[in-house]
């Protein structure tokens, strides 16, 4: 039952890349988002940090020689109001009602939580001053060397590294504020990294749970299918004995009153009718047994060698050039019996449709743990492609036309199929240049 067992496969695939599809959309627009608000807010804090004329330090700042604005950062350094004695500091009032002075609303202890240095530069690029005060993770050095890489850039802000920096004209001169982010940039990657764990072991489940559920779901095709094939295998032995009734019934009366066309007909009829019947149960036969056919291995050299041969009247009758190409001892498991029915049915096809002073190429040869038979014979035009996808359904014909000149039922490369399958090979066929090719691939 390959045919159930390709749906099923089908459904679990295309369920499993919705899955997948979703979950990675998903996953983009939040960590983008995630990631937009990191940036949005470093950008705040630059902005409300580089407002001119603003202090924020102002009780840090150096009045008697005592401190200065990074003493509070620096390690070793505790700064204590002595007993008794009221700090002054900016009170909330001081940013503005409802603190309006400070951006979208943020806390007035943003300033004194940001960690961040700036460096001014000249017109030349050249260092001017750096004031690494309020952060321990830099020094002068470090503060030269993330310069560097901002002044490559053209943007007026960007990263480097896990710090944010923003350009600032200051008197015919550039100062450059960064703004360590590595927390938030840190709790943005650890963010991503589980939300993509996330997002792989739900498509994961999705795709045990489709698993089992593309059995229920293929459960009433694989029972109609089945009902459809004993349907076939019965009727075709029931057929069986009218038929033969009718050929004898046939050759009684020719003998009591000769041959005539009426008689001639029947019995025509009669033949394709019973070759009908045999290719049907045949098919239904082998898509029945495909899992279950007894293997044995066997020279499929010899048999190739020996049905190609008995091709060859066939295609002189018909003016046709026929040549075959066939590597020795090439050995495969399988039915022989079913090979020889194969080769058959391909050459057959191959003559039907050869026009005369046409070319028919049979070749088989092997390719490593591969063996590939291939038939190429000239046609009158072209096969469209579309037509090319249902060559090997049943009672499929490219020229209806032609229906009455080739005989046959449309089950021949049906046939073929079931067989190439039940060996759980591949057969593909092609048309270009009014060349059909046909390919079929065995496993060694």
């Amino acid at each position: 039952m390959q045919m159930i067992e390709k749906l099923k496969k089908k459904i679990v695939i295309i369920a499993t890349i919705a899955t997948f599809a979703l979950m990675a959309f998903l996953l983009v627009i939040i960590n983008t988002i995630n990631y937009s608000v990191v940036v949005s807010e470093a950008d705040k804090v630059l902005d409300m940090l580089s407002r001119p004329g603003e202090s924020f330090f102002a009780d840090e700042d150096r009045t008697d020689g005592s401190r200065g604005p990074g003493d509070r950062n620096r390690p070793g350094k505790k700064h204590q109001t002595p007993i008794g004695e009221k700090r002054e500091g900016k009170k909330p009032e001081d940013f503005g009602e409802g603190n309006r002075g400070m951006p979208g609303g943020m806390s007035p202890e943003v300033p004194y939580e940001s960690r961040f240095f700036t460096v001014l530069v000249d017109d030349n690029g050249e260092l001017v001053e750096s004031d690494v005060s309020r952060i321990v993770s830099v020094d002068s050095d470090s503060a030269k060397e993330y310069l560097n890489e901002a002044l490559n850039s053209s943007r007026d802000k960007g990263f480097v590294n896990s710090f944010r920096y923003k350009k600032i004209a200051e008197d015919g001169m550039t100062r450059i504020m960064f703004l360590d982010c590595g927390r938030k940039l840190n709790a943005f990657y650890r963010f991503m990294w589980v939300s993509i764990a996330i997002g792989l072991f739900g498509c994961l489940i999705v795709f045990i749970i489709m698993i089992f559920v593309s059995r229920q779901l293929v459960k009433p095709i694989e029972e109609s299918y089945e009902r459809q094939k004993r349907f076939i295998t019965d009727a075709g032995h029931e057929m069986k004995t009218p038929i033969t009734i009718i050929s004898v019934n046939t050759d009684l009366l020719e003998d009591e009153i000769g041959e005539n066309e009426s008689i001639k007909d029947i019995r025509l009829q009669t033949k394709r009718l019973t070759a009908l019947t045999n290719e049907l149960v045949y098919l239904s036969r082998i898509e029945e047994t495909e899992n279950r056919i007894q293997k044995t291995e066997f020279t499929i050299s010899d048999i190739v060698n020996e049905t190609a041969s008995e091709f060859a009247p066939s295609a002189d009758a018909g003016n046709i050039y026929y040549e075959y190409t066939v590597e020795p001892d090439i050995r495969i498991k399988g039915s022989d019996e079913m090979m020889r029915r194969l080769i058959s049915i391909l050459l057959d096809n191959a003559i039907k449709y050869t026009p005369q002073n046409g070319k028919i190429y049979l070749n088989l040869n092997s390719d490593k743990k591969t063996v590939v038979l291939k038939i190429v014979n000239t046609v009158d035009e072209d096969i469209p492609e579309e037509d090319i996808k249902h060559l090997f359904e049943r009672f499929y014909r490219t020229d209806e036309s032609r229906n009455s000149e080739t005989g046959g039922h449309g089950l021949g490369l049906s046939i073929a199929k079931a067989i190439v399958d039940a060996h759980g090979g591949k057969i593909t066929a092609a048309c270009n240049n009014k060349e059909f090719e046909i390919n079929v691939i065995l496993a060694q």
